[in-house]
């Protein structure tokens, strides 16, 4: 049996979540069949420059073939167009041409696919955003299998994705919001698809003090490990880590390692190591009390894995969907919405290193019983011998869609992309055995809201774990529920980064310590309007086509246009304007 994979990036040398993971991948499934990688020449992912040579080479004994990108993307043109397609009414040639814009736009590696598909049993694609996989799966529909890597933003609200989700022959999903969140937006889950994350290479001899002698950190620490950007929740961090710093002498010290994208604040218990060796981050983590993880986006936390497999309890903010669900399914990690409660699970972990070790505990067992190696392998290997045996009858019914013709593709009759993110289910999944047309309790659709006593409330035992307690001093009864979180603007887009800052929690507006105002919990679930959080771009490429969309966006409430009803934003972050992601 022979698989390609398909991703918009290939290197030991990109850190990206999607490409690393594709990586591992691939290293790992050429244990049992032939593995041939599919990539461009790019590494960077905000211009998609050709950096890499084209051709085959062979890298950790996988096969790679890298084809040329055929544009660089621009900030504005792609920016613009985004706006369009998840502002306003569009049509399809509208999100067509948001494709091109968003890249990496390369022909050449959807024209091999398509001549050479007879080489490949499977075509495994990694991210669905992006221009190989909208491509390659269309081309390739039989053996497509997708990886989506999905996080809840605007482009889930694009038309030209259902087909692809409908179409192909099954999904490798990262986590069981993932899988619920993308069956909801294709309208059906009869496509095979299982939740499999991905594996890590934990080291055996990981040395805290080796990590202390090195840096000359002698006293505890909490870790973060990813890109330092306000994107991954990092500005919110900061500003959480030293307000605790100021009331917590002798406190942990915040130690960070990754690349910069945000400036790092000049604070004597904040230290910054910057890009290090695997080696060197798994000593840190090995020294550290816990790992925080501040993102409102993820599909998959693959440190968080990391740190559970080494048996190390995890923080994560409650207003990412797939960060709360791991830490309530794990009962390995506790989460917070507010500063707060942020200070609140520091004190807790740095403070009980009983708790602290029963965490780390489950995590461990937690990571060993979904995403050891072998798990994770044979998820995959399953899957295969699955689709190979699958009657043609069943395949049948699930035939990719051809795109509309001429004059529909030319309608905007399309309703804004973040109408219909706001009105595709949220919230946590408690179990991974979760059917994915089975949204639960907690997973409800924003129209028809749960009964009060279903959402999940940290007066449920069950969730003790992973929340920790609100207490009188913050000026609510430790039942009540937060309102909602005050909206916060001005996130600067990736290919224009200003000095539009993050608007953190700002005073005492209403007798709440993190500043932000209660509303009746009824009156909340009653609003129409409210929008998901926003995820800001990691780019913006540029148009293929050189066309300029129009400037005039919809703005909610105006004549004719639907107002997407949802859940409450509810502090899930500041709001995300146009872009692009990285993996």
């Amino acid at each position: 049996m022979k698989v390609a994979v398909v991703v918009q990036r290939y290197g030991a040398d990109i850190n990206g979540g999607a490409e690393l993971h594709a990586r591992y991948i691939a290293e790992h499934l050429a244990k049992h069949v032939a593995v041939e990688v599919l990539t461009t020449c790019a590494r960077d992912y905000i211009s998609w420059a050709n950096d890499y040579a084209p051709g085959a080479t062979r890298e950790a004994g996988v096969e790679v073939r890298r084809f040329p990108v055929s544009r660089t993307r621009s900030p504005q043109d792609f920016g613009a167009w985004s706006r369009r397609v998840f502002d306003a009414p569009h049509s399809v040639n509208d999100e067509l041409a948001w494709l091109e814009a968003e890249g990496p736009t390369s022909p050449a590696l959807i024209r091999h696919l398509t001549e050479r598909q007879a080489d490949y049993d499977f075509v495994l694609f990694f991210s669905m955003r992006y221009y190989h996989a909208w491509h390659g799966a269309r081309a390739v529909p039989d053996k497509a299998i997708l990886v989506p890597t999905a996080e809840r933003d605007e482009v889930l609200g694009l038309e030209i994705f259902k087909p692809i989700l409908r179409g192909v022959r099954a999904c490798m999903y990262n986590s069981p919001e993932e899988r619920a969140l993308l069956t909801a937006m294709a309208g059906r889950d009869d496509v095979p698809g299982v939740v499999v994350g991905v594996g890590s290479e934990l080291p055996d001899d990981a040395d805290g003090e080796r990590f202390r002698r090195r840096t000359g950190i002698d006293g505890r620490t909490a870790i973060y490990i990813g890109r330092i950007d306000e994107n991954k929740g990092c500005a919110e961090l900061f500003d959480f880590w030293k307000r605790y710093s100021e009331i917590t002498p002798g406190g942990l010290t915040l130690v960070l390692i990754g690349t910069p994208v945000l400036p790092v604040p000049d604070h004597p218990r904040i230290r910054h190591l910057g890009f290090v060796s695997d080696q060197e981050k798994y000593d840190a983590l090995q020294a550290a009390e816990f790992l925080i993880m501040p993102s409102y986006f993820e599909s998959l936390s693959m440190v968080a894995l990391e740190a559970w497999g080494m048996g190390k309890p995890v923080l994560a903010n409650g207003r990412c969907d797939v960060l709360r669900g791991q830490a309530m399914r794990s009962n390995a990690g506790l989460y917070y919405e507010s500063y707060p409660e942020f200070v609140e699970a520091v004190r807790v972990l740095e403070g009980s290193a009983a708790t602290a070790a029963a965490l780390g505990r489950n995590g461990r067992r937690f990571f060993q019983t979904h995403y050891a190696w072998p798990i994770v392998e044979k998820k995959y290997l399953d899957m295969f011998a699955r689709l190979k045996t699958e009657p043609a009858a069943d395949r049948a019914g699930r035939s990719m869609e051809a795109l509309p013709g001429w004059w529909p593709r030319r309608q905007r009759s399309l309703p804004p992309a973040r109408e219909v993110l706001a009105r595709l289910p949220a919230g946590p999944v408690r179990t991974d055995a979760a059917r994915a047309d089975r949204v639960g309790a907690e997973r409800r659709s924003p129209a028809a809201p749960a009964p009060l006593a279903a959402r999940p409330s940290v007066a449920v035992p069950a969730e003790r774990s992973a929340r920790p307690p609100r207490g009188e001093e913050h000026g609510r009864p430790e039942q009540q529920t937060r309102g909602d979180r005050s909206e916060r603007s001005g996130r600067p887009d990736r290919g224009d980064r200003s000095d539009r800052g993050h608007r953190g929690d700002r005073g005492d507006r209403r007798g709440r310590p993190d500043g932000r105002e209660r509303h009746d919990r009824d009156r909340e679930r009653g609003r129409r309007g409210a929008t998901p959080p926003q995820k800001p771009p990691d780019a913006a490429p540029a148009a293929g086509n050189g066309a300029t969309p129009p400037s005039r966006p919809s703005q909610p409430g105006q004549p004719g246009q639907p107002r997407g009803r949802g859940r409450s934003r509810r502090g899930r972050g500041p709001r995300r304007p146009a872009g692009a992601q990285e993996k």
